[in-house]
């Protein structure tokens, strides 16, 4: 999305609709827009190669939901399921979103490991790999994906929680959590961050804002600041390349 400062002068007062996907969009980023263009409809979607549209938004009042990715869309079943107990959960508990309909894929042609990992024991449910939830008003949100998650100890730190956390800082421009490993630990979440022109933030800054805001095990323990965040063409963090840029050279511990 453009910042706001770049369409500050254009004329979009044709502008009804501004549809969000492929990667979270920050709360305080959607806010801001809301504020600038209040009649626009900042409409989220939530989908997949393997499931199509699975969830978005339909009008103003739902555009409200702001870190939520809309309700589930026509003929698509889902439920979250705990992913060690595999037992569905209740609105509000987080767990992986499990699907079902007639647009879900058969499966991936002539890969059983694919299929096996991807699908329930029985063939009926599409395994997303997105720890998701539901509200009360059937309203999902997706907290990350599975397989990013950071293995803190016993805990998983989901990094989109940080990054969207550090996205309120005016001094950071873009960010990325990845973990990096550390022996006692497991691993520990690193911050990558793009800060504003002629910004003087700091690390321990950047270290001490967060760690005053989430449980010990969540605290950012790294952080570089970096020129960008690589992207995929969707928007998507490259979180890979950011761990082998990492693991490539000496990084100072804080």
């Amino acid at each position: 999305m453009a910042r706001l400062e770049e369409v500050a002068e254009l004329d979009l007062g044709a502008l009804e609709r501004v549809v969000c996907g492929g990667a979270p969009l920050p709360a305080e980023v959607a806010e801001r827009f809301m504020a600038r263009f209040p009649r626009v409809e900042l409409q989220m979607g939530y989908g997949s190669t393997e499931a199509g549209g699975i969830a978005r938004m339909i009008n103003m009042e739902e555009c409200k939901h702001v870190s939520s990715v809309g309700r589930l869309s026509e003929n698509v079943e889902a439920k979250v399921v705990d992913v060690v107990s595999m037992k569905a959960l209740s609105v509000g508990q987080q767990g992986e979103l499990w699907l079902r309909g007639p647009a879900i894929m058969t499966g991936y042609l002539g890969d059983i490991e694919a299929n096996s990992s991807t699908f329930s024991s029985d063939g009926c449910w599409l395994r997303t790999g997105d720890l998701c939830y539901f509200d009360s008003n059937g309203f999902l949100y997706v907290v990350d994906r599975l397989k990013e998650m950071i293995k803190y100890k016993a805990y998983q730190v989901p990094p989109a929680e940080l990054e969207h956390l550090l996205h309120s800082l005016p001094d950071i421009v873009d960010v990325a959590v990845v973990p990096y490993p550390q022996e006692d630990v497991g691993q520990i979440p690193m911050a990558f961050v793009v800060k504003q022109p002629k910004s003087n933030l700091s690390e321990q800054q950047v270290i001490d804002f967060v760690a005053n805001q989430v449980s010990p095990y969540k605290k950012i323990r790294k952080v570089v600041f970096t020129n960008s965040i690589p992207k995929s063409a969707s928007g998507k963090i490259l979180r890979r390349e950011l761990t082998n840029i990492a693991l490539s050279g000496p990084i100072s511990t804080q």
